[in-house]
């Protein structure tokens, strides 16, 4: 977990650089923290004192359910920002999926700024909206199939990668099965299928590549 001691001495290290942001260039200003593997970044319910970006690495938030099942709600990569709530506390908990470096920036700051520049008011108002949009896109994909769901996440990987032919998946087979809804078994079968048809070509475990892109976008369609 982030404390609040450990943010603060961070943040008045001095200021860094913005890094490029895939939800809009909000000149987050702070210092970088690293989190190894599966370190918690915040928890569900904790105050929601900052916002984050991704600098190297990558993060997932979840929710643990009733029934002790995992459930991703979303993945960040390198220039995205996490941590946006509509409320004062975190509904999901955030953990770095892999050695990460997470730029660190106090939320008041950022929405004092905002009250001045008019610039700035408006990429937050469009950063809360895409991430309202992408939970809505998220639950909708929840009911499709199994091959649906698979297809969908590749084709949205890809456009995530600067090589929208090759994905690299920073995130294991039980996160992807966590975030479909599905179980770590039907992922790989489903994957393993899509390689049998000639649709993806498995490089590695983590970088496949797409071979036959429009057969995912119909099943996703």
């Amino acid at each position: 977990m982030l404390t609040a001691a450990t943010a603060k001495s961070s943040i008045h290290a001095g200021p860094l650089a913005p890094v490029s942001s895939n939800e809009g260039q909000l000149g987050l200003m702070g210092a970088p923290i690293r989190f190894g593997r599966n370190n918690e970044i915040y928890g569900e319910d904790e105050p929601a004192e900052y916002l984050y970006q991704v600098i190297s690495g990558a993060v997932r938030t979840y929710r643990m359910l009733d029934d002790g099942r995992r459930q991703i709600s979303a993945f960040y990569l390198p220039g995205d920002i996490f941590g946006v709530e509509a409320g004062d506390v975190h509904l999901s908990s955030a953990e770095a999926i892999c050695d990460a470096q997470v730029l660190v920036a106090k939320r008041s700051a950022v929405m004092a700024r905002a009250e001045h520049e008019k610039s700035l008011a408006r990429q937050l108002w469009m950063l809360t909206v895409r991430e309202l949009q992408r939970v809505q896109q998220h639950s909708l994909a929840l009911i499709r199939s199994a091959e649906e769901r698979v297809a969908g996440f590749l084709l949205e990987m890809a456009g995530r990668n600067t090589n929208g032919t090759t994905v690299e998946l920073p995130m294991s087979r039980q996160d992807i099965a966590d975030y479909l809804g599905l179980t770590i078994e039907t992922v790989s079968r489903t994957i393993t299928h899509f390689a049998h048809s000639g649709t993806i070509a498995l490089e590695t475990s983590r970088r496949i590549q797409l071979r036959n892109r429009p057969a995912l976008t119909r099943l996703n369609a």
